[in-house]
């Protein structure tokens, strides 16, 4: 009798060879990717096409510009608009929102993961209720307690709503990573002597850090991205963010609409994120599938 007759088929490369005949390399998964792509890219490179038209062809449907102009570009940094400050009120507002809520989400989902006590999951729950609440719905009456205080045309009437957004965001994510991380390391630094801040601060924050980091990139873009609560908020142009300053943008004439301003102010804005992203994508991937696979 033949060696290979005697031959028996693995059941696991057997599964596998089923796999890559019917699964991952199926047209139509790639055809599904290059789609999706195209949803969320198409989009883009059309602003970025439209805020290189000179503002007399900005309606021209072409797919790339004939002739190419920075008037756009100009008009957005032009004297007439002040966007170079609401650029820094945007970094400010966002810086601030990321960091305060950063500092109260990390303990908080500390506590979340790492305590027992009684309704751990209601707390859970409730901070995620909050977010689903419409923001709409509070607006009246945050403005009418903003302008009692004299908070309006500030950075605090508009810091302090977003962190009531971005916080639960914060907490639900940094809680499932600090849930992953292994009791271990915590008790071998108690152990040695460590107490219970040396620990957190020298053993569970290091390696928390891709959660960390994803969760600062993912509250800072909600940050710099909201636009209903600083639109009723900044009433005037010094305090005043990108997404206010971009929608307030004046034509030149009364019914002129500047749609080519507006989308290079667009580019200006959208560009830094996405490159930020792009850099620290491997970070991000890490810290959203944290806790995923124990």
């Amino acid at each position: 009798m033949s060696t290979a007759s005697l031959r028996v088929p693995v059941p696991g490369r057997a599964a596998a060879r089923r796999r890559r005949r019917t699964g991952t390399t199926s047209p139509w998964l790639y055809a599904a990717l290059v789609a999706i792509v195209l949803f969320c890219l198409l989009p883009f490179y059309w602003m970025v096409v439209t805020s290189l038209k000179s503002p007399k062809a900005v309606f021209d449907n072409s797919l790339w510009p004939r002739h190419f102009s920075l008037a756009n570009y100009s008009a957005v940094f032009g004297s007439q608009n002040t966007f170079v400050y609401a650029l820094r009120n945007s970094l400010v507002i966002a810086g601030a929102v990321t960091v305060i809520a950063l500092l109260f989400g990390t303990f908080a989902a500390y506590a979340l993961a790492r305590l027992e006590f009684r309704g751990k999951n209601l707390v859970l729950g409730l901070f995620l209720a909050t977010s689903m609440f419409p923001g709409v719905a509070i607006l009246t009456p945050l403005f009418q307690l903003f302008a009692n205080l004299g908070w309006i045309d500030t950075y605090q009437s508009m810091v302090i709503p977003d962190i009531s957004f971005s916080l639960p965001l914060g907490i639900w994510i940094l809680a499932s990573f600090f849930r992953a991380m292994p009791w271990e390391l915590e008790a071998a630094a108690r152990v040695d002597g460590a107490t219970k801040a040396q620990a957190f601060r020298m053993v569970i924050l290091p390696l928390a850090a891709p959660g960390v980091f994803t969760t600062a990139i993912l509250i800072f873009i909600s940050a710099w991205n909201e636009f209903m609560i600083a639109n009723s908020m900044s009433q005037t142009k010094a305090s005043q963010p990108v997404t206010v300053a971009i929608a307030q943008f004046s034509g030149a004439s009364q019914y002129d609409q500047p749609y080519g301003t507006q989308m290079a102010a667009g580019v200006v804005v959208t560009v830094p994120l996405i490159v930020l992203v792009l850099i620290f994508q491997r970070r991000i991937v890490s810290g959203l599938t944290a806790g995923g696979v124990k």
